[in-house]
């Protein structure tokens, strides 16, 4: 590689008592009057309580909890106004990727002095702007929103998700406590796990990879191997929890300096268009994408097998044989999460219909993580991976998703 960018700004501040910083980070980032941005579940659950009393004596300007699943533009806007009529002063965001992606949007508001989120789309064109400090303290470990200078908001009138990117976006702190994932339940956790181990693959073969990214995602992808199994088994366990955590922060900082590639693009239109969980679309996605890839990406997944397998299993698979060995072991983990969990492996188990895949297909078309795919897309191609997702038919080379045999250049 001739030239790359990398920026990873954010102060992380993670483990045991992560959160107890709160108060003090807030204040060297001169804020007095945050706004605390949250959910109704984790409300309800006293997530959202162990956060508003770390802050301790601060003055809380204004705690929001109505942020849906799929957050939109509209919420957004009505956020950023509420921020200003309640003279806050800074953001600290306790969620997913809705959430946090929703505090992002926000800020970006405030900072620009807009007041529609729609105004202010586009690509790394966004000036810094009035400083709006930000401290992310993410519940899942899976987005890993907090590491990354990407935003992904539905626009419900045309019902896609937009996705916003700009180094503007990147929170200046980030506290990955166990505490505020150990009420996590195990299907989210298989979820939102897998969603960090294709975060890590995708930035690791996507053609804007990098020497740091690199050195990101297989860290992440280690710490998944080690520990996802282990956090879905034993739920409790603040040092799998804090694992994972961090994972997801390393699988966000390398994605968001490398990108992704064609199971995020289709997995961005089968939310937008289906209503697909973005974490179930990534683990019944990631084999099948994979599989489209390997014809350029043979290499790239051999040497993944080293981390997600363990030292043992890559060096007792002849080398022509590691790449295939490591679809075969992200298809083996995403089996055991099934039978653990109930976590879907089809499109079907999702509850997808068929008849919208051409929408999904024209969708993922157009969104930019196709563009740094190893491989180039097409429409008949994204359309052969979600026909063979929907049953769960994997296609090998040469096959259909049918499973009827066809010319190579009609396979995935």
């Amino acid at each position: 590689m001739n030239y790359y960018e990398f920026i990873n700004p954010t102060k992380l501040c993670s483990g045991k008592g992560a959160l107890d910083n709160l108060a003090y980070e807030l204040e060297m980032l001169g804020a007095c009057r945050p706004m605390v941005l949250s959910d109704a579940m984790l409300e309800k659950l006293g997530t959202l309580r162990q956060v508003t009393e770390a802050l301790g004596e601060m003055q809380i300007g204004r705690v929001f909890t109505d942020i849906p699943r799929d957050s939109g533009v509209e919420v957004v806007n009505r956020i950023a106004r509420e921020y200003r009529d309640f003279d806050c002063d800074a953001l600290v965001a306790l969620g997913g990727g809705s959430v946090l992606d929703t505090a992002k949007g926000v800020r970006l508001l405030i900072a620009q002095g807009a007041d529609d989120l729609l105004e202010l789309q586009g690509c790394e064109c966004i000036p810094r702007g009035r400083e709006v400090p930000f401290v992310a303290i993410p519940t899942t470990a899976g987005t890993g929103s907090e590491a990354t200078a990407v935003a992904v908001i539905k626009n419900h009138a045309r019902n896609v998700k937009m996705e916003f990117i700009s180094q503007q976006l990147l929170p200046d702190v980030a506290i990955l406590d166990p505490r505020m994932t150990l009420t996590l339940p195990p299907r989210i956790t298989a979820s939102t796990g897998m969603d960090t181990l294709c975060h890590a693959i995708e930035a690791y073969s996507c053609m804007q990879k990098n020497p740091l990214s690199d050195a990101y995602a297989t860290a992440a992808v280690r710490l998944v191997g080690e520990n996802l199994m282990r956090v879905v088994r034993f739920g409790a366990s603040k040092e799998a929890r804090t694992a994972m955590a961090n994972a997801s922060f390393l699988a966000g900082a390398a994605f968001s300096n490398s990108m992704v590639g064609v199971v995020h693009a289709n997995g961005h239109a089968l939310g937008g268009v289906c209503h697909i969980a973005h974490g179930d679309a990534m683990n019944i996605l990631l084999p099948a994408g994979m599989i489209f890839n390997r014809r350029v990406c043979r290499d790239t997944y051999a040497e993944l097998l080293l981390y997600l397998a363990g030292p043992e299993v890559y060096h007792n698979t002849p080398a022509a044989k590691r790449a295939d060995r490591m679809i075969a072991e992200v298809v083996r983990l995403r089996g055991r999460l099934h039978r653990m969990t109930g976590l879907p492996v089809t499109l079907k188990e999702a509850g997808a219909d068929p008849a919208l895949f051409p929408e999904v297909a024209k969708t993922a078309l157009n969104d930019g993580a196709v563009i740094v795919n190893p491989r180039q897309v097409t429409y008949e191609a994204v359309m052969r991976i979600l026909e063979a997702c929907y049953e769960g038919k994997e296609p090998q080379q040469g096959q259909t998703p049918s499973g009827k045999k066809k010319a190579k250049k009609r396979s995935i």
